[in-house]
């Protein structure tokens, strides 16, 4: 079974974060909620109080087939400042396993040189954050080991990439019909 962790952080976008965790979980592949912090309660970017399933510091990432961060401010900023977070991110591009991020996100992957040479996109205002990397104004974009999505309204087509992913287009198609989109 693939291990999926979605990393959060105070000022985090909820829907950005919560409509891949509920779309993962339809799909019925496996995702962790992990709180950056030392409590699992996080407090989204409009105030509304989130439970993760785990915190940071308990979890063995070796498993990690996918990381993904939603964005938000300043849930982005403060995942930037997570060092282990950063380390983690850097490792698992090295070994080529995926890494997906939305909306303010993907400048994360793009200062820490985790974008170099590959196709990317991000909420607007941040491209110039995504250092080495080819930007593209699609909604969501995935090249190589890295996809990445523009924003809270593309949050759908973000999760239904990351489905697709593991699961091919039908599956993905199938479940973005089955919610009505």
């Amino acid at each position: 079974m693939n291990k999926n962790y979605i990393f959060l952080a105070n000022g985090f976008e909820e829907i950005e974060g919560l409509m891949v965790v509920d779309l993962l979980r339809r799909a019925n592949i496996d995702i962790t909620m992990v709180s950056i912090s030392d409590k699992k309660e996080v407090t989204g970017g409009h105030s509304i109080p989130v439970i993760a399933d785990a915190n940071f510091k308990d979890i063995d990432f070796d498993n990690a087939d996918m990381l993904i961060l939603p964005g938000g401010m300043p849930g982005t900023t403060n995942l930037l400042k997570h060092e282990e977070l950063i380390q983690l991110l850097k490792k698992h591009n090295k070994e080529n396993k995926m890494i997906a991020a939305i909306c303010a996100a993907p400048s994360i992957l793009g200062v820490n040189g985790i974008l170099e040479g590959k196709k990317a996109t991000c909420f607007p205002g941040f491209e110039e954050k995504l250092n080495g990397a080819i930007y593209t104004n699609e909604k969501v974009v995935k090249d190589k080991n890295i996809i990445t999505s523009k924003g809270l309204g593309t949050a759908l087509e973000f999760g239904a990439a990351i489905i697709e992913h593991y699961k091919g287009k039908e599956a993905a198609e199938n479940l973005k019909s089955s919610v009505q989109y």
